[in-house]
């Protein structure tokens, strides 16, 4: 179990797939949900699970009970218990799968003890993402039929509601998704960085959290349907986009994000960020919690030799002008040189989902304007303190900014181990549909670490003191650990090809930072390496689907990350076979073409 430390940080528990075959069709049960579904060795869809939210749209784990399994003509059964637990009341289910050679159908029957209170309890389908643009037909409720595709460029909103059945063709095969026993809905994931689109039930413009009551039945069923021949090639899973040639891309500059805590924490031991060397330090500042103090920034300034960003929760509850005067007054008294201004509402850090009211804020133009007239000589930029999914519902004034921002997180859905690397497939979609809404203006990406620094989508972060696997949680093991270096690695190989000018992978110190006990973090390692690249061109990037390594040519190096659990085999262009342990990276000379 000692091994486990270094990989994840963490010796807890890591739930095991078992692969279920029968026929052309295979799927994974995983923790009490189906997974990577194939039919022809084709993913077709990647997941049906049962989830169940808090308030806070936090994931509440599951009690499962023993899995049994039937073997009937043609193909298989299996069956199990969920009990969920919140407060006092309990949500018991209890689900059926029944597989042939080509359906595949999955049966809940759940009943409250007490009042359940949950912002969803249901199926939820993914479909993966190597399904965008494909053909779709959606059945609604009412019989009726649209013909359409499932979208390229990340919708801000649920492209299709009140569905009864998707079809989809993708790689010569047919999957027919019928759905019953609630309102179902269509996302785009990909906004959180998931690689799927997911429906789901039920709307979201209906009222939650909300309540089963007690003994209130609840029964759901999900009825997949395969037909066709799969028209694999040896490229099958790679998603491919056109991002246009690599020609002038080079690496973007390394920035750290701190608070004003975080930067009194790291004067007092310089040499991880010494060691480091970012280009850029991003001073957070938010007036809520009451700690505007900007001096410890300009004593970093002072000490190393870097650019500070300010990055700024603006309170925009008075007069605009009154308030960007005072802040150009903390940063003069503070002797704070500061590179550029970034500008986000503070209301607008909470996500304003589907159907819900937005919050009060004065029109974007009136804000950002408030700061031009305080801070007329340094670059501006606007976009989201939070996520790609409040960028693209709410976009800033860009013919008013300098450069736009916002950040990723992919821990907002599932934190098992292969759905965080997964999110980095969604990277480039993200990027290519932002780069849309910037108009061609500069492009920032914010905090992007695994652990979440602020829950859009709740009243808090999930406090994680025994190192789990926690969505949307404010501490990760992983971040400290070989996983999180090889995920930063494999995050860094998406974004080059797009001409991002900073990335922010972590904070400088804290539960996002870079060093643990005074230790650099083998993240803290990789990013020395990778600062000293900055401005460097980038010749080559690569992450192969599934997830399992990420390669990066910058001039005559290349790194190369292994995103997997497991021991692979990697050949270059000269012939020679490199080895990479689990979660290793490794730095090689190299000349050509990648083999």
């Amino acid at each position: 179990m000692g091994d486990l430390i270094p990989l994840f940080g963490t010796e807890a528990f890591r739930p095991q797939a078992q692969r279920f075959n029968t026929g052309r069709l295979s799927f994974e049960l995983l923790d009490g949900g189906l997974h990577d579904i194939r039919f022809d060795k084709i993913e077709v869809i990647r997941a049906v699970t049962f989830p169940v939210r808090d308030r806070d749209w936090g994931t509440i784990a599951p009690r499962l009970g023993v899995v049994t399994k039937e073997e009937i003509a043609g193909g298989l059964t299996l069956a199990w218990t969920a009990e969920f637990v919140n407060g006092d009341a309990r949500l018991r289910a209890s689900l059926v799968v029944t597989a042939s050679h080509d359906r595949l159908e999955v049966h809940a029957t759940a009943r409250s003890d007490g009042d359940f209170e949950t912002n969803r309890a249901g199926f939820t389908v993914l479909h993966p993402i190597a399904a965008s643009a494909c053909r779709l037909t959606v059945q609604y409720s009412d019989g009726t039929t649209e013909e359409s595709n499932l979208p390229d460029r990340i919708e801000p909103w649920q492209p299709f509601k009140d569905i009864r059945s998707l079809t989809h063709e993708q790689s010569g095969i047919i999957t027919c998704c019928t759905l019953n026993g609630d309102v179902f809905e269509m996302e785009d994931q990909r906004q959180w960085s998931d690689a799927s689109f997911k429906t789901y039930n039920r709307p979201l413009a209906r009222p939650w959290p909300y309540r089963l009551r007690d003994g209130e039945p609840l029964q759901q069923s999900v009825s997949l349907s395969f037909s066709g021949k799969g028209q694999r090639t040896s490229a099958q899973d790679e998603v491919k986009l056109s991002i246009g040639a690599l020609n002038g891309c080079r690496i973007p500059e390394l920035a750290l994000v701190m608070t004003p805590a975080e930067a009194r924490e790291a004067l007092s031991d310089l040499a991880p960020l010494e060691s480091i060397a970012p280009q850029r330090i991003t001073a957070h500042l938010d007036p809520e919690t009451g700690d505007t103090d900007l001096v410890p920034f300009a004593r970093l300034q002072t000490r190393l030799t870097l650019a500070v960003d300010l990055e700024y929760a603006a309170r925009c509850d008075g007069d605009l002008d009154a308030e960007f005067a005072e802040l150009a007054a903390q940063v003069r008294a503070a002797t704070l040189p500061i590179a550029s201004l970034f500008v986000c509402p503070s209301v607008d850090r909470q996500s304003t989902p589907p159907g819900s009211t937005w919050p009060d804020c004065p029109p974007l133009e009136n804000v950002h304007a408030a700061a031009a007239r305080a801070f007329p000589d340094i670059p501006r930029g606007g976009g989201m303190l939070s996520y790609f999914t409040e960028f693209n519902r709410k976009r800033p004034p860009v013919a008013m900014l300098d450069f736009v921002a916002h950040g990723t997180n992919p821990i907002v859905h599932a934190a098992d181990d292969r759905s965080v690397m997964q999110t980095l497939t969604a990277l480039p979609w993200i990027l290519k549909s932002g780069q849309a809404i910037a108009g061609g203006k500069p492009y920032r990406l914010g905090l992007s670490s695994i652990p979440m620094r602020q829950n859009p989508y709740g009243s808090r972060t999930i406090d994680n003191p025994e190192d789990q696997r926690l969505c949307m949680a404010n501490s990760d093991p992983r971040h400290f650990a070989q996983f999180g270096a090889a995920f930063t690695l494999g995050y860094l190989a998406q974004i080059a090809p797009f001409g991002i000018e900073v990335w922010t992978p972590a904070s400088g110190s804290g539960p996002r930072g870079v060093c643990k006990d005074g230790i650099l973090t083998p993240l803290g390692d990789l990013l020395s390496r990778l600062s000293r690249l900055a401005g460097q061109t980038v010749r080559d990037v690569s992450v192969s689907q599934p997830e399992t390594a990420a390669a990066l040519v910058v001039e005559k190096t290349l790194l190369l990350a292994n995103l997997t659990d497991g021991e692979i085999k990697i050949e270059i262009d000269n012939g020679e076979e490199i080895r990479l342990g689990p979660y290793a990276i490794a730095e090689h000379p190299f000349s050509g073409s990648q083999g």
